[in-house]
Parts: C-alpha cells; structure tokens; sequence
C-alpha cells in the first residue's frame, strides 16, 4: 500500500491506495486520508484506512476458487458410495412423478424465498390453472419455476452463463423487470438473516463475469472426476456465493443444482421448506470454511424424503383407481 498526494489549489489531499490484480484486470482500492496533514496525523490516519482496504481486499478474495483443496481419493470413494445409496434413480420416475417433482419443488423453492402461496394453491394453479387471491408476483414465479424444470429436463446444456441467465429470465420473465439480466454497475447485493445480521455478502459487481466463467472452467474441468453430489453441491454453493442477479439467485442455484444432478444421470433434488434453517447452515459452512458434508449431507436426507412422498402418491393414485367406478360393459 502507498500514500497518494494530490494537489488542489494551494491544499493537498492524501489517499491511501492498493492495487489487486485479477488475470487481466486491476482493481484498484482507495481510502480518503484528508488534506494537509501533519506528518503524524498522515500516519495515524494511514493505519486506520489500511484496515478497511484490507476488509475489502478479504472481501474481493473470500470469493475464489470454487474447489481449490484437493479431495482425497477417500473422500471422493465416499461421496460415490453415497450416490450408490440414493433410494431411488432417475429412470424409474414416470411422468406424473415429474409432476409431482415440479410441484413440490415449486411450492418449497418459492417458500424459502418468502413465497406465500401454499402447497395446495400451488397444486391447484398448476394443474388446473386455478388463481388464488394471493400476490400476482407469487403466482407468475410459480408458474415461472415450473416451467424452468420443464426446460432443465429437455436441454442438453450442463453449466454455462447464457444457461444461467436463461434459468433466471424463465422463472422471473412476469414478475421482474431485470429478468436474465446480470447485476450492473452499482448494485450490490446483501442478504440479511431473520434477526436482521447480515449473512452473506454477494460478490462485488466488478467480479460477476469472472467469478462465474471461473465456475463454468471448473466444472468442465472436473465434471469426469467428481462424483455428480460434489459437482452438484460446489456449483450451487459457489453460485450462491457469487449472487450474480438482484434477486432470485436462491431459486436459479436450486434449479441449476438439479440440473447438474439430472445431466449426471441422479434424481432431481426438493430443498424442503421445513429444513430451510440446516439448509442456510450448510451454504455458511461451505462459504466460511469450503466444507461440503453439510451440503451432500442434506441431499442425501432430501433425497430420502422425497422418495416417501413420491412412494406416497403412488399409493394413493392406486387406492383412487381402485375405488374409482368401473365402466359398465
């Protein structure tokens, strides 16, 4: 770091400044000392500011490398063992399991978020197109998430940034004017825990582009070596990490996780409502200390549930078949 001076009229102004270079690009960190200082005024000011520009340099560098420790073949033999467990496989989810899947992942997706409409609405508004007198941003987000399972299962797209944005502008095309679009100049974004502390940082603006073609590097760099729960789990972490929309990056990260875990041959996946505290608790872990457990910990317990919800709604399509009334001959 360096002292800057600048002359204005018969004042001079100082600075404390930093640079930071990021590949090709520098960013440049800059603190106002104030003008005309004494010799030990500058001084003692300067190691104030040095403390900011450190905070924010941490900041610019807490996000970075999505995966940038080894893991050990052990860990790796472990985390497949665990898909091999998984109760049930993709190929053995009929159609109406999907749209079982579509409704209860929309209902439990848009819930986290705030969402108000229930379960049953939800059911109702998709299947028969039935409006509830609820927020007409809920409903078009409802219908929004629904339809981006639909495009997840059909393209053959695994990670990219123009897939990102297009997640982000199906499921918010009714509802936000900056749908698919990626933060601009100025917006930063700082999420904030039901206490009102603040719990996550997204990435400075400047960074958005970088970070997520870092993300997609990565992913193509190790989509053979990963199992498809470590793949899945470091996309959607790292992506919630970045935050590279305004608003709506938990839904396009829980939908983008899913496609990564469908194009790698595993079920999709339902964050539930209910685990919504264990689910925060993991993406904190991952962020603080890049420790996936809690992460594939929680999709492994989802995946359980959702195989008894899936078990359950076959049994009662079977009971309603076999009560229903028989065609006379």
């Amino acid at each position: 770091m360096y002292v800057e001076q600048r002359k204005v009229g018969n004042k001079i102004k100082y600075y404390l400044a930093h640079s930071y270079r990021e590949d090709l690009k520098v960013h440049k960190f800059r603190q106002y000392l104030g003008q005309n200082l004494k010799p030990e005024k500058l001084e003692e000011r300067r190691k104030v500011a040095e403390k900011f520009i450190l905070e924010e340099i941490y900041k610019y560098r807490i996000i970075k490398d999505p995966l940038d420790f080894e893991l050990n073949s052990e860990e790796i033999k472990l985390i497949a063992n665990l898909e091999k467990e998984i109760p049930f496989k993709i190929s053995h989810l009929s159609e109406k399991d999907w749209k079982f899947f579509s409704q209860l992942f929309t209902y439990n997706t848009n819930a986290i978020e705030g969402s108000k409409l229930n379960q049953k609405e939800v059911k109702n508004l998709l299947e028969e197109d039935k409006w509830p007198d609820k927020s007409k941003e809920d409903i078009a987000e409802a219908y929004g998430v629904d339809e981006a399972i639909r495009f997840i299962r059909k393209t053959k797209e695994r990670c990219s940034v123009k897939l990102i944005k297009e997640i982000h502008k199906i499921v918010f095309k009714n509802s936000k004017k900056f749908a698919g679009q990626l933060r601009k100049k100025g917006e930063e974004v700082v999420v904030v825990g039901g206490t009102g502390r603040v719990v996550h940082e997204g990435a400075p603006q400047k960074r958005i582009n970088h970070l997520l073609n870092e993300l997609v590097e990565w992913y193509n760099k190790n989509k053979q070596r990963y199992p498809a729960l470590i793949l899945g789990a470091v996309i959607h972490n790292q992506f919630e990490n970045i935050h590279p929309f305004v608003d709506g990056n938990g839904r396009v990260g829980r939908i983008l996780l899913n496609n990564i875990l469908i194009k790698h041959g595993l079920p999709p996946v339902n964050i539930d409502m209910k685990n919504r505290v264990e689910y925060y608790s993991s993406l904190q872990e991952y962020q603080k200390n890049q420790n996936l457990k809690p992460t594939v910990d929680l999709f492994v317990k989802e995946y359980r549930d959702l195989k008894e919800k899936l078990d359950k709604t076959k049994n009662a399509r079977i009971i309603a078949l076999q009560f229903s009334p028989k065609e006379k001959d």
